[in-house]
């Protein structure tokens, strides 16, 4: 297709993306109540007296600061809801905007990147909700005793969505290294050659997506990011052996080259065809018209 085909068609994958988006993100709103408690449940919060619960060593009170604020809360929780919610859908369209480009052989891996990839979007959410008690519970121990912290909720709303959508997408890596190998883009031994930067870079891009600075948080994220790397080099390697059997010459650069059979069999001997007149030559041209005739002619 031409380049204004292309932006076409991604402008069309991003409307139905953004429909979907914004279904479920009204269907969400009707729930944001539940929603909300859901999300505020992670949070050590304080007892009616205003101190821990027992079994916690510190607390916050969330608070409502503002008369936009539950108005905001409810356009941020249901926009959340939706995005996680409508995963198979943009994921969809994000392989049909791919898939015109590959080879009728790549196009069945669709399924099973839909398959594989909305589960992996879902576990890391899930698992951004799991490691966010101990993600709260560091940050309020830095308070002092004594003190008790007031934590706005539109502001502990911005960390718990931030952390889903973040968890979400570094999910979603390996998924990507797996799809651009079985499309021929990435070798396995590329990707085995390249932990070491991968690693710093999972580490660099976890350190920088928590918003919270411990530790612990950035390694919630970057410890299963790193697993999930290494089993798609496991995943890839195995793929390009299964290649190497079925082709020998899978495995050659670009500058080596492949063997040639060049034995030579035996031909039958040629039989004569009948009934087909010999045909004559043509006269030879005269010296004179020769001369009349220039070399274009």
């Amino acid at each position: 297709m031409a380049l204004a085909d292309h932006l076409r068609e991604l402008r069309n994958r991003l409307v139905k993306s953004l429909l979907a988006i914004i279904f479920f993100t009204i269907v969400a709103a009707f729930f944001n109540k539940r929603l909300l408690d859901f999300l505020i449940a992670p949070l050590p919060a304080c007892g009616p007296d205003g101190h821990p619960v027992p079994g916690d060593e510190h607390c916050a009170q969330v608070s409502n600061i503002g008369l936009l604020t539950p108005f905001t809360l409810v356009l941020k929780v249901s926009l959340t809801a939706g995005v996680v919610a409508a995963t198979p859908v943009w994921l969809y369209q994000l392989w049909k905007f791919v898939a015109p480009g590959l080879h009728q052989h790549e196009k069945r891996y669709s399924i099973s990147f839909l398959a594989i990839g909305t589960p992996l979007f879902l576990a890391g959410a899930a698992f951004a909700y799991l490691v966010m008690p101990m993600t709260a519970q560091m940050l309020i121990s830095f308070v002092a005793d004594g003190v008790t912290s007031i934590v706005p909720v539109e502001d502990y709303l911005d960390l718990v969505t931030r952390m889903v959508l973040v968890f979400g997408a570094g999910f979603e890596l390996p998924l990507f290294l797996v799809m651009l190998n079985l499309v021929g883009v990435l070798t396995g031994k590329r990707m085995l050659g390249w932990w070491r930067a991968m690693v710093m870079g999972i580490t660099v891009f976890a350190a920088f997506a928590t918003p919270s600075a411990d530790p612990l948080s950035m390694l919630a994220l970057a410890a299963p990011i790193w697993a999930l790397y290494f089993i798609a080099v496991g995943i890839s390697i195995m793929n390009d052996k299964r290649k190497a059997a079925r082709n020998p010459d899978a495995g050659l650069s670009d500058e080596e080259a492949s063997e040639v059979d060049l034995t030579v069999e035996g031909v039958a001997d040629a039989e004569a065809v009948g009934g087909v007149e010999p045909v004559e030559a043509p006269a030879p041209i005269p010296a004179a018209r020769r001369d009349q005739i220039d070399d274009i002619t």
